[in-house]
């Protein structure tokens, strides 16, 4: 008989608590120390990543030419559509801790109030908005390594 494996080993902290990491920011945005501002990112879990998704994916039943609805096997056909652009930005900004889009003096400056859409506002160019998008989605596991620092380890190192 095999023995008991213990699964102490799977009850980390960091697989119930989302880790903050920082990244550096667009060139374009400068600190009062002439420096670009740094980025504050959350680790989303795998698991709000994929409700972000879920949010901007609908299923809607196929039809032909002339509005009837197609059948195969017996079966409606349903056609899925999926938004990825918006589920990217929608992650991204729930991603991003600092800036912080939901801010309200934020949202008041660019005159919007959709979280998602504030991506765009305040990153506008296309190198800014690509930066940005490329740091946040690396830290998420999304995208292409790039170099992020937890702070979590940061604040260890600091106490120790």
């Amino acid at each position: 008989m095999s023995e008991k494996k213990s699964l102490k080993y799977f009850m980390r902290p960091e697989a119930k608590e989302e880790q903050i990491v920082t990244a550096p920011g667009p060139d374009t945005i400068k600190g009062e120390d002439g420096k670009p501002i740094t980025l504050e990112i959350r680790v989303l879990h795998n698991d709000r990543i994929r409700q972000i998704n879920e949010n901007y994916r609908t299923r809607k039943m196929a039809t032909d030419k002339k509005g009837n609805p197609i059948v195969a096997n017996g079966e409606v056909v349903y056609r899925v559509e999926k938004d990825s652009a918006k589920a990217a930005r929608h992650i991204i900004a729930e991603a991003l801790v600092y800036p912080d889009l939901a801010d309200k003096e934020l949202q008041e400056y660019f005159n919007c109030y959709d979280k998602a859409e504030m991506v765009d506002k305040v990153f506008p160019s296309a190198d800014e908005y690509n930066q940005v998008s490329r740091v946040v989605l690396a830290a998420l596991g999304l995208g292409p390594a790039v170099e992020v620092e937890d702070d979590d380890k940061e604040l260890s190192d600091a106490k120790n």
